[in-house]
């Protein structure tokens, strides 16, 4: 790795490295904006995050709105930073299509833009800098089979989505749809309703489905919160731990409930070297080297049989 001064000097923009006896330059700036601030993911993406600018020796500015469904924050906080000149942005984009032309503007202002976690509009490599995050389609895929070898060949299932316009979603739940349509005998009982933002609004959508619910056999979630907020109403309805259940993210209560039988599977993303790889790519980037354009970040399905794998252990920390 660099040494702090010597990247400072690459990536600093305007006064070059200090001579010495001379101020020294201030520490570039990277904007990292989450999609929300208060699931475990986005704790964990920000931790990673920091780690890598602590040790590349640049100033991080962490922002992001409270809830994941306020677009019209999330465009004016990529509004600000471009207005603010920082020395580039890594975006987790809300929205898929409402967040491109505030990346467009940002990139023609000469502030490079990384998206991660959820795609944007666009080529990687073209549109922005490069997009870091999990391969979605595959880690849907890995939640689809899974339910289907616990509900065996004729069963019927639910999915609840996660909330429209989320790209990172959207991927996982068609993995999740493609790799049941290989079961001739599994049928999706419903696949058109959606969570929304938080764990509360999840456990209200899930509990609107219970009729469909105490019919089928499994249910999947594509998020940390519509994973949350399903086990709720499980839970207040009787069902948990008697319907195959198949969640996406970790967070503490899903593990309890992984671990307690209540859920079957998650499937875990590493959102802390999600944090990590997009501030370094954005670092790579402004030392002008060259960056892979599509990033994938990985997934795993973990089960409690797993809880004690070294492996998992560590990225469930």
């Amino acid at each position: 790795m660099l040494p702090a001064r010597t990247l400072l000097c690459a990536l600093v923009l305007v006064g070059g490295c200090s001579k010495p006896g001379a101020t020294e330059a201030k520490s570039p700036v990277l904007a990292v904006l989450p999609k929300g601030t208060t699931h475990v993911f986005w704790k964990a993406v920000e931790r990673g995050a920091r780690e890598s600018a602590a040790e590349l020796g640049v100033e991080l500015a962490w922002k992001g709105p409270l809830q994941e469904d306020d677009r019209a924050q999330q465009i004016q906080l990529v509004q600000q930073f471009t207005a603010q000149k920082v020395a580039g942005i890594a975006l987790a984009p809300l929205d898929h299509t409402a967040l491109a032309a505030p990346v467009k503007a940002a990139m023609a202002a000469g502030i490079p833009v990384v998206i991660y976690d959820s795609s944007l509009d666009g080529t990687p490599g073209v549109d922005y800098i490069a997009y870091v995050a999990t391969d979605n389609t595959t880690a849907g895929a890995l939640g689809g089979q899974e339910l289907a070898r616990l509900v065996g060949d004729k069963a019927e299932v639910v999915l609840l989505r996660y909330m429209v316009g989320s790209a990172s979603t959207a991927q996982r739940e068609q993995g999740f749809l493609e790799a049941l349509g290989a079961h001739a005998g599994l049928h999706v009982a419903v696949e058109n309703r959606y969570a929304g933002a938080t764990g509360g609004e999840a456990k209200t959508a899930a509990l609107n489905l219970m009729g469909e619910l105490r019919k089928a056999q499994g249910v999947f979630c594509p998020n940390e919160s519509s994973t949350y907020g399903m086990l709720l109403a499980l839970r207040q309805e009787g069902l948990a731990g008697k319907l195959r259940f198949v969640g996406f993210d970790s967070s503490p209560p899903l593990l309890e409930a992984l671990r307690a039988g209540e859920i079957d599977a998650l499937v875990v993303q590493d959102p802390r070297k999600m944090g990590a790889l997009a501030v370094r790519t954005l670092a790579a980037h402004l030392r002008g080297e060259k960056v892979e354009a599509t990033i994938d970040t990985g997934a795993v399905l973990v089960t409690r049989e797993k809880l004690s794998d070294p492996a998992i252990v560590k990225l469930l920390e």
